[in-house]
């Protein structure tokens, strides 16, 4: 078997291993495996093809690392609209109980609210601040 095989052998691998995993990280691997493949293809000898793949494997690594912790991170599932599209929404809070709670009327049912840490306990129009279990968390209406 060539070095060439053994080197796309190794690629397919890891692309299968990303697939039943999701690890991005392993399509990054599976490139420098196929730069090893080139070397190999190119008849380069076997210490540059790992030097190659290792490059190659590693840059991809580092760099696709870098740019992940570069982009703005995602809320908290309870706070993420992209999860939960109560988030934003506005309720009607008639009274406050003097624990922090109230009982709100939305989506045609009556649901329990406590007040978002900080925000002062005013009857009134609120905005659903996070959703934790079957309680509303709730913010003072900015506008």
């Amino acid at each position: 078997m060539s070095a060439s095989t053994v080197w796309w052998l190794l690629a397919g691998v890891a692309v299968a291993a990303e697939l039943t995993t999701g690890t991005f990280y392993l399509l990054m691997v599976a490139l420098g495996l196929a730069a090893g493949a080139l070397a190999a293809h190119a008849g380069l000898a076997a210490s540059i093809q790992l030097v190659a793949a290792s490059v190659i494997g590693g840059g991809a690594t580092v760099l696709w690392h870098w740019k992940r912790s570069r982009m703005p991170q995602d809320r908290p599932v309870p706070e993420n609209r992209d999860v939960n599209l109560d988030i934003g929404e506005r309720v009607q809070v008639p009274a406050w109980e003097p624990d922090g709670t109230a009982r709100v009327a939305y989506r045609g049912s009556t649901w329990s609210a406590r007040l978002q840490p900080g925000a002062a306990a005013a009857p009134g129009l609120h905005r659903v601040a996070a959703v934790e279990g079957n309680w509303l968390v709730l913010a003072p209406a900015s506008n």
